[in-house]
Formats: structure tokens, C-alpha cells, sequence
């Protein structure tokens, strides 16, 4: 004989798409906190770096199959088969961005991506910032966006900015803020406490996916630096460049990136797709 306890389903049956990104990528980020509060005394430089790469990468594919099951899953750390073109649905996750930071404790520029993609579209997301005690997702609501700073904030990657970066923040007058992960750098204009990002060095979707989705929800512009559309789930994975910022200032500042534009070739591929050769901290 069945009970009402043996009817009812757990709890996480009912989540939204959105519900599952947030509570993945908070299960994710407390996993890594964890993992840097325990390190072995015996540990080399990278095990860190490595650990936290690869257990927080096999804990969100493991739930994902158990939520999600019949959906395709892109990974930094995993294996790009391609079967995942013949999906709608993709999840497109980047376990540990910004790595290098990770491994630098007390750094906290640092984040975990969890993001859902529709006919190419990111229309889920959520930004773990595990060292700040922090969680952007699509699954909430947002504040009105503050009025734009005088001067403007632009944030920027503290080891390999592009020229065009300091070559338009130098237009706009901008202050250059310098930090890792594109995960934080992109919150950070969610929060309102930076104005523009700006990225033209390349990247790959799963550095991109969850930021973008965030800060389209929170009624940010999100393009390419040429502004045209940003989509994911391509056969090669590459994306060469990102604009993500208020947009009061998204004409003038694409206006000054076509001005400021080198002719050389952005979209060059300088990894094969499926290669397993990601970006960390970009």
C-alpha cells in the first residue's frame, strides 16, 4: 500500500530551469570553497588549480544527468563530442573560471558558470562568486540599474588586456578596473559597480554563456563588439569578443570600437573545437 510519502517527489522535481542553474552553481561554489580550506600540505602548485577544475566539473555533469537528463551538456572540462548540435537545449558550464585566481587564495575574482542555451540562445544562467558569498541568476530579480558613474568603469583582464580595451576606455575617459575571471569581471557591471566590459582576445562559450544570460536579464547590452548577436552552441565554440554594458552608453561605446578596430581577422580559430584546450581567467 502507497503512503502520501511514497507519492510525493522530492522537492527538486519541480525546480525551474532557472532554480536548477542557481542551485548547481551554488552547490558548485561551496564545493570549491571547501576544496581550498582543505589543501594538503604535500600538494604541488597546480593541485589546486587542477582539483578544483576537475571535481566541480564531474559534480555539475553528475547533476545535470540527475535534473536534466535528456539535455546536452558543454563543458570546459570535458570532451566536445558534438553530439550536442543535434540538441535545442545545452547546457554550457565552465566549472571553475578563472582558475589562476582560485589557486591564489585569498583572491576572490573567481566564479562558477552554470548556463542553459535554446536554438543557440542563452536564456538561463547563474554566476557563482563562491569567495564572496555570492550567486547572480536569472532565477531572481534585479535592482534598477544605478546612473552611469562619472568617470565610467570599465574592467579589463589584470594579465592580457587588448589594446582596443585601453584604447577606447582612454576615449571615454574611463578608469580601467583590472581583474580575473570574466565571470566577476561581468558581474560587476550587473551590480553596477563597473560600467563596460569589454573583451576582444578571445575567449570560448563557456567563459561567456552564464555572464551573458545574467546581464540580459538584468537588462544589460550583451553583443559582439561589431554588436551583432552573441550565439552559442556553434560547432566551434571559439568566440573571439564580448561587449557587455549599460546600455545608455552601448552606441558610443561600439562607435568607438569600430573606430578604434584593427583590420586583422578576429574570428581566426587558434583552437580546434573538441581539442579539450580551454581559457582560464580570460
Amino acid at each position: 500500500m502507497k503512503t502520501d510519502q511514497d507519492e510525493a517527489e522530492p522537492v527538486e522535481s519541480t525546480w525551474s530551469d532557472h532554480e536548477v542553474s542557481r542551485q548547481i552553481a551554488t552547490e558548485a561554489g561551496h564545493l570549491l570553497i571547501e576544496l581550498r580550506d582543505s589543501v594538503p600540505e604535500s600538494a604541488g602548485e597546480r593541485w589546486l588549480r587542477d582539483e578544483g577544475d576537475a571535481r566541480s566539473h564531474r559534480m555539475i555533469m553528475d547533476r545535470l544527468a540527475e535534473l536534466r537528463p535528456d539535455d546536452a551538456i558543454l563543458s570546459e572540462e570535458g570532451k566536445d563530442d558534438q553530439v550536442r548540435l543535434r540538441h535545442q537545449r545545452v547546457w554550457v558550464i565552465d566549472p571553475l573560471d578563472g582558475t589562476r585566481e582560485f589557486g591564489e587564495p585569498p583572491r576572490d575574482d573567481w566564479a562558477v558558470h552554470v548556463a542553459l542555451c535554446v536554438d543557440g540562445e542563452p536564456v538561463v544562467g547563474s554566476v557563482a562568486l563562491p569567495a564572496q558569498g555570492r550567486v547572480f541568476t536569472t532565477a531572481g530579480e534585479f535592482p534598477d540599474s544605478p546612473e552611469d558613474a562619472q568617470p565610467l568603469r570599465m574592467v579589463a583582464s589584470r594579465t592580457r588586456a587588448p589594446v582596443i580595451v585601453t584604447k577606447v576606455a582612454s576615449s571615454l575617459g574611463a578608469e580601467l578596473v583590472y581583474m580575473g575571471s570574466a565571470g566577476a569581471k561581468a558581474m560587476t557591471v550587473v551590480s553596477g559597480d563597473a560600467d563596460i566590459y569589454l573583451h576582444a582576445g578571445g575567449q570560448y562559450e563557456w567563459d561567456s554563456a552564464a555572464p551573458v544570460a545574467v546581464a540580459m536579464a538584468a537588462g544589460l547590452h550583451c553583443s559582439r563588439i561589431d554588436g551583432s548577436p552573441l550565439l552559442y552552441n556553434q560547432a566551434n565554440p571559439y568566440m573571439p569578443d564580448l561587449l557587455i554594458c549599460k546600455r545608455s552608453i552601448a552606441a558610443r561605446v561600439l562607435a568607438l570600437v569600430a573606430a578604434h578596430a584593427d583590420p586583422v581577422d578576429t574570428d581566426s580559430n587558434p583552437v580546434a573545437p573538441g581539442s579539450g584546450v580551454g581559457s582560464h581567467g580570460v
